[in-house]
């Protein structure tokens, strides 16, 4: 498998790489970054109808971490993200480390995610979902 896409955004301290590859229509994610890579969660999103019956597509999203690793957040907001977004099932998985990282170094890594998840989303396409 390659990936069909990556994005990477340089942060003040390190740097966060999301690869994507379409498995069939369902999308993998990969994120890595930090001193120490690793898988410290995985984190599966599912498509459904909205519950507020407006005709948007939500995501129920299941989650596995490793003990004590906070990955989910990042992998649960980019999964959900491009779940909704482009009505698939997604699963993200990965981890970023930095020790003794502060809360804006975590800001920025949020931020960071946000922002590679829209440029996945304007990068991505998949012949069998179009």
């Amino acid at each position: 498998m390659e990936w069909s896409v990556i994005v990477k955004k340089e942060l003040s301290f390190s740097l966060l790489e999301i690869g994507a590859a379409w498995v069939g229509k369902d999308l993998l994610l990969c994120i890595n970054g930090g001193s120490r890579p690793h898988i410290g969660s995985a984190v599966l999103s599912q498509p459904r109808p909205s519950l507020t019956g407006d005709g948007t597509i939500s995501a129920t999203s299941s989650v596995m971490n490793l003990t004590g690793h906070k990955d989910e957040f990042i992998c649960r907001k980019i999964g959900e993200n491009l779940c909704r977004s482009l009505n698939t099932t997604v699963i993200c998985t990965g981890g970023f480390h930095v020790d003794g990282i502060t809360r804006e170094q975590i800001r920025e890594v949020t931020d960071a995610a946000d922002a590679l998840a829209r440029e996945l989303k304007g990068k991505l396409w998949c012949p069998i979902l179009r």
